[in-house]
C-alpha cells in the first residue's frame, strides 16, 4: 500500500510545509473562531457586492432580491459549513476527500472543474483589485494593478494556512469599518428608500435572486476543509459548523444586500465602473482608504482561491504518480503559476466584466451541486465520517482508481439541469415555463441525493472505523469513543 509519508513536525511560523498530506494531531492548532473571521473577511468584499447587484441589474425588485439573496444564503451557507466541518476530523484539504465517493483517479474529474472554478474567482477577484489599485496610485495601467496583487496573492497563499487566516481577521475588522462608512454614505447621499416597491413580487425573480447567493456559497464547499483541516481533531463538529455558516453567509448577506442598495439608486453610475463608484461615493479625502479595503477583502478570497488551486492540482497529479508532497520550490511553482494563468484571464475579461461574472456563478452552480450532494451524503449518511485515510493515497486499495456508481451520478446531476438552465447560451425549456427562474440546483441536489445513496449504501466499502496512518491517530488521548477509531484497519483502544 502507498500510504502518506509524515514529514518532521512543521515550525509554528514560517512557510507552511504540509499539502495534501494528513495533518498530525501535534500540529493541530487554533479555534473554531478563526473559520469566523476568515470566512466574514473573505465574503465581506466587493465581488460579493457585485453578486448582489446583479439581481437588481437583471430585474429583481429590491425587497425581492434582500430576501431572496438571504434564503441563497442560509441554504448555500449551510451546505458550505457541513464541508467545512469534515477538516478537524479529517485532518486533510476538502478534495482529497473526494477520493472516498469517486475514486483515486476518479475524483480527477470534478477536480479540474474546481481548478477552471478556482482560476475564474482568482480571474475576476484580479479584474476589481487590479482597478483599486491603479486608482490608489493613479495609474491607468490595467496590468500594473493587476500584477501588483497577482504578486502579493502568490506571497500569502505562498506561505500558507497561518497566514491567510491571520489575513482574515485583519479583512474582517478593515471591512467593518469600510463598508459600515461606505453605507453611511449611501444613505446620505441617496435617498435609498427610493429603491423599494419599483417591481412587483414574482415567484422567478425570487428563485434568481436566491440561486445568485446559493451559487455563491456552494463554490466555496470544494475548499472549504481546507482552513479547517489544522483545528485539534476533538474541535465539535457542530462549533466548526456554526463559526463557518455564520461568517460566510453573515459576511456575504451584507455585501450582497449593499450591492442591492448601491445597484438600485446610482443604476448605470454603477455598472459602468464598480471600483470608481465606490471611491467617488467615499469622497476624495476617503477614496485611498476604501479602495485599500477593497484589495484587503479580495486579497483574502484571492489567496484562498490560490491556495486551493495549488492543493486541488497536487490532489489531481498526486492520484497518477502517487506522491503526496513537493519540495518547497515545487509548491512555490504551481502557486506562481496558477495566480500568473489568473492575470491573464483577468486581462482578458475586464472589458465586461458584470456579463461574465453573472454567467461564471450560474454555470459553476451547475457542475459543482451534484459533486456537494454526492460528498455530504457519503460522508453524513453513508461512510459516517468513518474514512479509511492511507487508501486515500492508493489507487489499489479499499477506493479504487474509479468508483463508477458515484461518477454517473455526479454525470447524472450535471444532466437533470439542462432542462433548468437559464444561461446566456441556452435557456431550458422548464426555464421558460417558469418564467426564467433556474431551479437547476434544487433539481440536482435532489436527485443526486436520492440516486447516489442507495447505490452507494449497497456498494461502498465502509470501514468499521476511522482508519488513520500509523505515524499519527488524532483524539485518541481526547475520544470519548476509542471503538471507532482505527489505526490501519487495527482497533485502537486509546
Amino acid at each position: 500500500m502507498n500510504t502518506m509519508s509524515v514529514p518532521p513536525h512543521a515550525p509554528v511560523s514560517g512557510v507552511e510545509t504540509r499539502t495534501i498530506d494528513m495533518v498530525p494531531e501535534r500540529e493541530r492548532h487554533g479555534s473554531p473562531r478563526s473559520q469566523f473571521t476568515l470566512w466574514f473577511g473573505a465574503n465581506l468584499q466587493i465581488t460579493a457586492v457585485v453578486d448582489g447587484a446583479l439581481a437588481i441589474i437583471f430585474g429583481v425588485d429590491a425587497m425581492t432580491a434582500i430576501m431572496g439573496l438571504l434564503i441563497g444564503n442560509i441554504l448555500g451557507g449551510a451546505v458550505m459549513a457541513l464541508h467545512s466541518a469534515q477538516g478537524p476530523r479529517m485532518g486533510l484539504p476538502q478534495m482529497i476527500s473526494s477520493r472516498v465517493q469517486f475514486g483515486v483517479k476518479g475524483a480527477a474529474l470534478p477536480l479540474i472543474l474546481v481548478i477552471v472554478m478556482y482560476l475564474g474567482f482568482a480571474a475576476t477577484g484580479t479584474v476589481l483589485s487590479g482597478q483599486a489599485i491603479n486608482s490608489m496610485f493613479g495609474v491607468t495601467a490595467p496590468a500594473f494593478g493587476i500584477v501588483v496583487f497577482g504578486s502579493l496573492t502568490a506571497i500569502v497563499a505562498t506561505a500558507g494556512y497561518r497566514l491567510i487566516h491571520q489575513l482574515g481577521k485583519i479583512a474582517s475588522i478593515v471591512g467593518i469599518f469600510g463598508w459600515l462608512f461606505l453605507a453611511y454614505q449611501l444613505f446620505r447621499q441617496y435617498d435609498v428608500s427610493a429603491a423599494f416597491g419599483h417591481t412587483a413580487f414574482s415567484v422567478p425573480t425570487l428563485l434568481l435572486a436566491i440561486s445568485l447567493s446559493a451559487g455563491w456559497q456552494l463554490t466555496f464547499a470544494p475548499y472549504v476543509a481546507d482552513y479547517s483541516r489544522y483545528l485539534p481533531s476533538h474541535t465539535p463538529a457542530a462549533s466548526t459548523f456554526w463559526t463557518t455558516f455564520l461568517g460566510t453567509a453573515l459576511g456575504a448577506q451584507i455585501a450582497m444586500t449593499f450591492g442591492v442598495l448601491v445597484a438600485a439608486v446610482s443604476g448605470a453610475a454603477f455598472l459602468k465602473n464598480q471600483v470608481g463608484f465606490m471611491g467617488g461615493l467615499a469622497g476624495p479625502g476617503a477614496a485611498v482608504v476604501i479602495y485599500l479595503v477593497i484589495v484587503m477583502g479580495k486579497l483574502t478570497v484571492n489567496c484562498l482561491n490560490a491556495y486551493g488551486g495549488f492543493m486541488s492540482m497536487l490532489t489531481t497529479v498526486s492520484a497518477f504518480n502517487h506522491r503526496t508532497r513537493v519540495s518547497p520550490l515545487a509548491r512555490m511553482l504551481f502557486i506562481v503559476g496558477f495566480v500568473a494563468v489568473s492575470m491573464v484571464i483577468a486581462l482578458a475579461a475586464s472589458a465586461d466584466f458584470l456579463n461574465n461574472f453573472k454567467n461564471f456563478v450560474l454555470l459553476l452552480l451547475a457542475v459543482f451541486v451534484p459533486w456537494s450532494a454526492v460528498n455530504l451524503v457519503d460522508y453524513y449518511l453513508v461512510s459516517k465520517e468513518r474514512v479509511d485515510i492511507p487508501a486515500l493515497y492508493d489507487s489499489q486499495g479499499r477506493y479504487g482508481s474509479y468508483n463508477w456508481i458515484a461518477l454517473g451520478c455526479y454525470v447524472l446531476g450535471i444532466v437533470v439541469q439542462i432542462p433548468f438552465l437559464a444561461q446566456k447560451m441556452y435557456t431550458g425549456p422548464f426555464t421558460k415555463m417558469l418564467g426564467g427562474a433556474d431551479i437547476s440546483w434544487i433539481v440536482s441536489l435532489i436527485v443526486t441525493a436520492l440516486v447516489y445513496y442507495p447505490l452507494a449504501k449497497k456498494t461502498m466499502k465502509v470501514p468499521a472505523g476511522m482508519i488513520f496512518p500509523a505515524a499519527d491517530v488524532p483524539g485518541v488521548k481526547t475520544s470519548t469513543k476509542p471503538a471507532d477509531t482505527t489505526l490501519r484497519g487495527a482497533r485502537c483502544t486509546g
